[in-house]
Formats: C-alpha cells, sequence, structure tokens
C-alpha cells in the first residue's frame, strides 16, 4: 500500500467520523461500504470500520463527558447487552456470504437514513425499566457486529419510541457504541487478516473526527441539518451498492 493510499483512507475517515459525530451516529455505517468500494475486502473494511467507530465514539464520549451532560448509569444496560450480542453476532458473520452481508448493510443503510429523516417519532411506550434497553442492546448489538457497524442509527430511534430524549439518547450511545465495537473488532481479528499500519493511520483520524465533530456539535450546530445530510450520504452509498449487486 502507497502513502497515496493512506493518505485517502485517513482523509477518508477523518471527513466521515467528523460528520458523523456531529449527527451522534458512528461512522463505520458509511465508513465500510466506503473503503469497500475504494478496494479494500470486506472482513478487512468491516473490521476497520468496527475499530474507526470505537476511537471516534469513545473520543466523542469523553468531550461529552467533560460537559457534564453523559449520563452513564442510563447506558449500563445497553452496555451490558453489547458486550454479550456483538461479539456474538461478529463470529457468526464469517459463515454468511459476503453477497448476503452486502445486501443486508445495503437495506440497514436505508433504514437508518430513513429514520434520520423523520423529523418527530411518536413515543410508543415509556418504561424505565431496565429489560426494553437490555433487549435493545443485544439485539441491534447481534445484527451490528455482523454487519461491522456500531448501530446507533438504530438505537436511536427505538431509545426515542420508548420514550427517552433524544439528546439523552444520543448521549448513552456515543458511549455504548465504543464497548460494542471494541468487542466485535477483536473477534474479527480471529478470522481477519489485519493491515496494522493502515489501522493506526484510520484510527488516529477517527480520534481527531471525533473530537473535532464533538466539539462542532456543542458550539451550536444544528444536529438536524447535519442528520440531513447524514441521511443523503447514506442514500446515495445504498444507491451504489445496490448497483454494485445488480451489475
Amino acid at each position: 500500500m502507497t502513502l497515496a493510499d493512506y493518505s485517502l483512507y485517513f482523509a477518508l475517515t477523518l471527513a466521515l467520523s467528523t460528520l458523523f459525530s456531529m449527527g451522534g451516529v458512528g461512522s463505520a455505517i458509511a465508513l465500510v461500504p466506503s473503503l469497500s468500494m475504494a478496494g479494500l475486502p470486506f472482513d478487512l473494511a468491516r473490521a476497520l470500520g468496527l475499530f474507526v467507530n470505537t476511537a471516534a465514539t469513545a473520543a466523542a464520549s469523553v468531550t461529552h463527558f467533560r460537559h457534564g451532560v453523559l449520563e452513564v448509569r442510563f447506558a449500563v444496560p445497553l452496555v451490558l447487552a453489547v458486550l454479550v450480542a456483538t461479539p456474538v453476532g461478529a463470529w457468526f458473520s464469517q459463515f454468511v456470504p459476503h453477497g448476503v452481508l452486502e445486501a443486508i448493510l445495503t437495506v440497514f443503510l436505508i433504514v437508518a437514513a430513513t429514520l434520520l429523516l423523520i423529523p418527530r417519532r411518536p413515543t410508543l411506550l415509556h418504561n424505565d425499566s431496565a429489560w426494553p434497553l437490555l433487549a435493545i442492546g443485544g439485539g441491534v448489538g447481534a445484527l451490528s457486529g455482523m454487519l461491522g457497524v456500531g448501530g446507533g442509527a438504530l438505537l436511536m430511534p427505538a431509545l426515542i419510541l420508548l420514550g427517552y430524549d433524544a439528546k439523552k439518547a444520543a448521549r448513552a450511545i456515543g458511549f455504548v457504541i465504543p464497548f460494542s465495537t471494541a468487542g466485535a473488532f477483536l473477534t474479527y481479528l480471529s478470522f481477519t487478516p489485519m493491515d496494522w499500519p493502515l489501522l493506526a493511520v484510520v484510527g488516529v483520524a477517527a480520534t481527531l473526527g471525533g473530537v473535532l465533530g464533538a466539539t462542532i456539535l456543542h458550539r451550536g450546530l444544528s444536529a438536524a441539518h447535519v442528520k440531513k445530510l447524514i441521511a443523503a450520504f447514506l442514500l446515495m452509498l445504498a444507491a451504489k451498492m445496490i448497483w454494485g449487486l445488480w451489475a
């Protein structure tokens, strides 16, 4: 791999990590198909996407914690669920054909974009019990581990439907995602050859993007506008993947 290749992957990771951190969504959902389209093997793209989500969301969570807006107790049930479910999904993915995983990822992109575009979602249930959080964290964790994405785009609407405040949910998800993606990433290492220099490059870019995105968000940028931009980008990626699957 040449210096130009590393520079391209650094710039791509930095841009996506910054944008998606501003929207409270992990960038792996866009980075995995983007890296795959750029020529990386799909397994390696998913492993790198998980690592990027770990670095970027951890950096963003530290920024939220420094501003005193992170409620750790609320996030604990989600953390426990994803710690178990995400590595299971990652391990199971090695037995699923890549074409099937790419098709599921395409559907995931479309669903996530649609949910981001819905301005106000109805509250279907008010429940302070930990069991719904455990169930949601387990289901989303297994799916995100299989696809190599963070799952924040699905956790957010699920928590809002349960009656939780959107900002509270976004900060909790930013805290949860590093736990889920780190476990899945370690699982991928057991069956995916890793390009360690590339991992270091995207890790630095993701950390910088996470801090930059969270800082910009705290300075008053409209999260609604950012989410519309993210949704449009996800739909473009989905269209590109559909074209690739049919071509």
